[in-house]
């Protein structure tokens, strides 16, 4: 006779009542296997607690342990734009006004009005000079008072007389920043020997200079005059260096202007930026380590 479903199968296997098992083991089986990978998971946890702690005890609240991977320092600029391409109309607010606006929200922290705390904020001159030393990278100083920078330095880029930021008349401007470094110190070129020959007039003491021109070589004559607005057309050294967010909650990068004054119009123009100094590198995988370039096509049809 074929053999019954109901007389147990995989019910059976499940709960043995007859034997006291579950699926094919005992209790005391069970409590074995049980406590084993209770014990065992329990140690690779205990390994991977103890050795996070460690590597804690490795690290300092103020002052980044590792910085071997940091390759400083990045240079950006706003308005930041996909595919660092800047094309508008100057005839039609709609397609330059996503620029301006972003401008204008960047520029605004740097108001006098938001740095007016004596308590918080120095005023560490309109001229470059040398770092601002503020004692070690840890809490025994307290929180570092920040140098000031007014926007108004910036001139027609500052938002303040033209709202448009020079978009309107066809003579765009951007912001140029150098990315925060912790305890970075960035060093004046000490000679004109890696500069180009049009960068060597904007090389002086105690200021990283920035400098923009054509990228492409058929782009030459095209650009035009290009300003620099902020304090010695550069970084500053008086700036730096920074010392992170704890030590430094009201710190102010400073901030250059730079303003194309004459562009072919109706034309796609290559620009490229660069920062120069003895402790600042380039890399061609990295397109804003030290440098950037920016694609600019202003229209009038």
């Amino acid at each position: 006779m074929p053999a019954n479903k109901d007389d147990g199968g995989w019910k059976k296997f499940l709960w043995n009542s007859e034997k006291g098992e579950l699926m094919g083991r005992t209790g005391s089986s069970w409590f074995k296997i049980t406590l084993f990978y209770v014990v065992f998971y329990g140690c690779l946890a205990g390994v991977f607690i103890g050795t996070i702690q460690a590597m804690l005890l490795t690290l300092n609240d103020f002052k980044p342990t590792w910085q071997d991977r940091v390759a400083p320092p990045g240079l950006s600029h706003t308005p930041k734009v996909d595919k660092a391409e800047v094309s508008y109309s100057i005839n039609s607010y709609e397609t330059y006004m996503p620029f301006t606006k972003a401008l204008r929200e960047f520029v605004s922290q740097y108001d006098d009005a938001n740095q007016g705390d004596q308590s918080k904020f120095d005023d560490c001159g309109q001229e470059p000079a040398e770092y601002k030393l503020r004692g070690d990278l840890d809490d025994n100083a307290g929180v570092r008072k920040a140098c000031r920078f007014s926007r108004k330095w910036l001139g027609p880029c500052s938002g303040l007389e033209d709202e448009s930021f020079g978009f309107k008349e066809g003579k765009p401007c951007i912001i140029v920043k150098l990315n925060r470094i912790v305890n970075f110190r960035p060093r004046p070129p000490s000679s004109n020997d890696s500069i180009p020959p049009e960068a060597a007039p904007k090389v002086q003491p105690n200021v990283i200079p920035l400098f923009c021109t054509n990228k492409r070589e058929e782009d030459a004559g095209k650009i035009g005059e290009i300003k620099y607005y902020g304090i010695g057309g550069g970084f500053p050294l008086q700036y730096y260096p920074y010392y992170g967010k704890r030590l430094h909650p009201q710190y102010l990068q400073p901030l250059v202007a730079v303003q194309f004054a004459n562009l072919t119009q109706n034309e796609e123009l290559r620009i490229e930026c660069k920062v120069f100094g003895e402790n600042i590198d380039y890399n061609e995988k990295d397109r804003y380590q030290g440098r950037f370039d920016l694609k600019i096509t202003i229209n009038n049809v």
